[in-house]
C-alpha cells in the first residue's frame, strides 16, 4: 500500500471520455429505445390476431324493452327461482300467451336492466308477470337478489305506466311464508305500478301445482278482459324447441354432463359457482348409524387447491346424476337409441335460452345429468303428452288431471302425487302413451343441485367439506321402490372407483346461519337427526376458539334420535366435546327407547330456567336445524311457552318476543320440509 502523498504525486493517465464498452452500451440503449418507441405504434394488429384465436363474446342484450320491441312481444314473465320451479311456471305462462293471441317471453331478472320497468308502457297492451320464489328465511333467490336490492333502494322510481301481476311460490311451514312475492307485489304498487290481477300464493307444503293452476285459470280470462282480446281457443301443444340430430360430429364438441362451459370438468378453472362447479374428490364415506334399517352417512369432500372458502353454517350444493337403471328403462320403453347426439334448438332466435339444457349432447347424458326423471311430473307435462296416447280414455284422463276441475285435481293427487309416480312409472302404467323422446326431454324440468348444511368448520378443516345425510328410499303405493336421487348417488361414491377418485360436482351457497360475532355469547343448538350437521361445525369452531385462548360462552346442544344404540350419530365427537368443556351441556332425546316418546322439546321444557337465563340475561343465540313442518314449529312453541311462563308474558307478548329475537339475528333456523 502506497502512502497518500506518492499517490497524489502520480502523474494522471489520459482517460478518453468514452471507452469502447461505453459506446457499445450507449448504442444498445439508444437502439432499444428506438425499437420500443417504434414497436409501440405497431401494437394494434395484436388484438386482431387474438380475435382469430378466440372470438370476442357478443355483447349481451340487457334491454328487455328493445328485445320485446324487436320480437313483437307484449308480455314478459320474470322469475326468481332457486330450484327451477318458478322458472318452469314462468315458461308455462309465456307459452300460454300464444294461446291468447299475445306473445310472451320468460326472463331472468339477473340478465336484464330492471330499471327499464318504467319503459314497459312504450309497448301496447304490455304486462309484466313476476313468478317469485322465497328462499330460506324470507330471502330472495340468488338470481332475484339484485332486483330485490333495486326495489329497496329506488324510492323515487315512477312505475305508473307498468301493468303487473305476481304469482308467489313459498311453503307454509316456514316462518316467512311467501315473503318475496308479497314484497314485490306491495312494492311495485308503492312505486305507482298498476296491479292487473291479484297476487297468487303457492304453497309447496300443500299442492303448489294445484295453487298455480287455480290462479292461472282465473288469471288469463281477467287479462283477456282487461286488454279486450279473445282467447284463440287453441289448446294444441306448442313446441318451444326443434330437434336436430347430429350424425357426424366431433365428440369433443359434445356435452357429457358439464353444467356450464364445455370441458369444464376436464379443465377446472376457479372461481367455482352454480354455473361452474368444482369436482371435489371424496376422501371419506362412512355409515354413521350403528344399526337400524336406515343409512345415515358422513362424507368428506376435498377442496384443496380450489380457492373455495366456506364458513360454518354455509350450504354445500352438489349436482347429482340419475340412476342409470332408470335411464336405460326409459330408453327401452320409448324404443330409442339413447346414444344419439342431438340438439334441441329454440324456435325463437332472439331468446337468451338457446337450448333447454347444454347441447349438443346425447339423450343418455340429458336423462342422466340434466333432466329430472324421478319427481312426479307436473300437470303441464301430462297435458302436452296426452296427444301421444293412442287410447282416448288415457288422453281424457291426462287432460283432466291438468284441469282445475275438482275431479281432475283429485285424480292428479291420487294417481300421480300420492302414488309417487315418476315419468317412467306413468309410461309403464299407461302402455298406450308413446311420446317422442325429444318432446319429453323438452318438457321435463332440469335436474337441480341439492343443498346440504356443511358439517365442518373451515377453521379446523380448511381443505375439507363434510356432509351428513340420510339415504332416502321408500316403497310407493304401487309397490315400487323409489330412491332419493342425490343421497343414493352420494352413498355409492366410493373413495376409489376402479383406481379413480370418485368426485362430486359442488359449490358453496353462503348462509345467514352464523355463530355469534362475539365468542362470549352463549349458543343454544337444537338439531335432531341430520339436523345436527351445522352444529358439528359450530362445536368444532367453538373448540378451536378455546384453543386460541379466546373466552367462549356456554355451548348447549339438544340432539334427538330414535335409539341410543342405533342412530346416536357423532356420539364420540359430542361426548369428547363435552369432556373437554367445549360443549357445556349435551342433552339427547331418544324418542323410541321408552314407551312414551321423548323429543328435544321435552328436554327444553325440563331445562327451562337455565334456558331462560341464557336467553333473557346472557344474550344467547338460538339455532334450530332440521324438519320445518313439525320439529321447528314445536321447538318455537316451546320457546314461546318458556318466555310466557318465566318472563311473565301473555302468549302474544311471548310470540312477539321470539319474533324480535329472529329480527335481531338471535333466533336462526336452517330447516327443510
Amino acid at each position: 500500500c502506497e502512502p497518500a502523498s506518492s499517490q497524489d504525486q502520480r502523474k494522471p493517465d489520459l482517460i478518453p471520455l468514452f471507452s469502447n464498452l461505453d459506446l457499445f452500451l450507449f448504442s444498445l440503449i439508444v437502439g432499444l429505445l428506438i425499437y420500443w418507441f417504434m414497436s409501440r405504434k405497431k401494437v394494434e394488429p395484436i388484438p386482431e390476431f387474438k380475435k382469430l384465436d378466440t372470438p370476442a363474446p357478443s355483447t349481451r342484450e340487457t334491454s328487455f324493452i328493445e328485445k320485446m320491441k324487436k320480437t313483437g312481444k307484449n308480455i314478459i314473465v320474470f322469475y326468481g327461482s332457486q330450484t327451477g320451479t318458478a322458472e318452469e311456471f314462468a315458461n308455462r305462462l309465456s307459452k300460454d300467451a300464444q294461446r291468447y293471441g299475445m306473445k310472451g317471453m320468460a326472463a331472468d331478472p339477473e340478465e336484464y336492466d330492471m330499471g327499464e320497468l318504467s319503459r314497459l308502457s312504450e309497448i301496447q297492451n304490455s304486462l309484466a308477470i313476476f313468478c317469485m320464489a322465497t328462499y330460506g328465511e324470507g330471502d330472495p333467490t340468488d338470481n332475484a337478489q339484485d332486483f330485490y336490492d333495486w326495489l329497496q333502494e329506488n324510492d323515487d322510481e315512477d312505475l305508473s305506466g307498468l301493468n303487473y301481476t305476481v304469482f308467489s311460490l313459498g311453503n307454509k311451514t316456514y316462518e316467512h311464508y311467501n315473503a318475496m312475492g308479497k314484497y314485490v307485489d306491495k312494492r311495485l304498487e308503492e312505486l305507482g305500478a298498476k296491479r292487473i290481477f291479484d297476487l297468487g300464493l303457492g304453497d309447496d307444503d300443500g299442492n303448489l301445482e294445484e295453487d298455480f293452476i287455480s290462479w292461472r285459470e282465473q288469471f288469463w280470462p281477467a287479462i283477456c278482459e282487461h286488454f279486450g282480446v279473445e282467447a284463440l281457443g287453441d289448446d294444441s301443444s306448442i313446441r318451444q324447441y326443434e330437434l336436430q340430430e347430429h350424425t357426424d360430429i366431433n365428440m369433443n364438441k359434445v356435452y357429457t354432463g358439464e353444467i356450464g362451459r364445455l370441458k369444464s370438468f376436464e379443465v377446472q378453472k376457479p372461481p367455482f359457482d352454480s354455473k361452474n362447479p368444482f369436482l371435489a374428490p371424496v376422501t371419506v364415506n362412512r355409515r354413521l348409524n350403528k344399526a337400524g334399517d336406515r343409512h345415515l352417512m358422513h362424507l368428506e369432500l376435498d377442496i384443496t387447491g380450489s380457492k373455495i372458502r366456506y364458513e360454518s353454517g354455509d350450504h354445500v350444493a352438489v349436482f347429482p346424476t340419475n340412476d342409470s337403471m332408470l335411464v336405460n328403462k326409459l330408453g327401452q320403453i320409448l324404443g330409442v337409441d339413447l346414444d344419439v347426439v342431438i340438439s334441441l334448438n329454440n324456435l325463437d332466435d332472439e331468446s337468451n335460452k338457446k337450448h333447454p339444457f347444454p347441447c349438443p349432447t346425447s339423450y343418455r347424458t340429458a336423462l342422466t345429468h340434466y333432466l329430472d326423471i324421478t319427481h312426479p311430473p307436473r300437470t303441464n307435462v301430462l297435458y302436452e303428452l296426452a296427444q301421444y296416447a293412442s287410447d282416448p280414455k288415457d288422453q281424457e284422463n291426462m287432460r283432466k288431471m291438468a284441469s282445475s276441475s275438482p275431479e281432475g285435481k283429485a285424480l292428479y293427487q291420487n294417481w300421480v302425487l300420492d302414488a309417487s309416480r315418476n315419468i317412467l312409472a306413468i309410461l309403464e302404467d299407461m302402455p298406450s302413451l308413446k311420446p317422442p323422446i325429444d318432446h319429453l326431454c323438452e318438457l321435463l324440468p332440469r335436474l337441480q343441485a341439492r343443498y346440504y348444511s356443511i358439517a365442518s368448520s373451515s377453521k379446523v378443516h380448511p381443505n375439507s367439506i363434510h356432509i351428513c345425510a340420510v339415504v332416502v328410499e321408500y316403497k310407493t303405493k304401487t309397490g315400487r321402490i323409489n330412491k332419493g336421487v342425490a343421497t343414493n348417488w352420494l352413498k355409492n361414491k366410493l373413495i376409489s372407483d376402479n383406481g379413480h377418485k370418485s368426485t362430486v360436482p359442488m359449490y358453496i351457497r353462503k348462509s345467514q346461519f352464523r355463530l355469534p360475532f362475539k365468542s362470549t355469547n352463549p349458543v343454544i343448538m337444537v338439531g335432531p337427526g341430520t339436523g345436527i350437521a351445522p352444529f358439528v361445525g359450530f362445536i368444532q369452531e367453538r373448540g378451536w376458539l378455546k384453543e386460541q385462548g379466546k373466552e367462549v360462552g356456554e355451548t348447549v346442544m339438544y340432539f334427538g334420535c330414535r335409539h341410543k344404540n342405533e342412530d346416536f350419530i357423532y356420539q364420540e365427537e359430542l361426548e369428547e366435546a363435552e369432556k373437554n368443556g367445549v360443549l357445556t351441556q349435551l342433552n339427547v332425546a331418544f324418542s323410541r327407547d321408552q314407551e312414551q316418546k321423548v323429543y328435544v322439546q321435552h328436554h327444553l321444557k325440563k331445562n327451562k330456567e337455565h334456558l331462560w337465563k341464557l336467553i333473557h340475561t346472557d344474550n344467547a343465540h338460538i339455532y334450530i336445524c332440521g324438519d320445518a313442518k313439525n320439529m321447528a314449529k314445536d321447538v318455537q312453541l316451546t320457546f314461546c311457552e318458556i318466555a310466557e311462563e318465566l318472563g311473565g308474558m301473555t302468549r302474544t307478548q311471548a310470540t312477539d318476543y321470539i319474533k324480535k329475537l329472529m329480527t335481531k339475528g338471535r333466533y336462526s333456523q336452517d330447516v327443510w320440509s
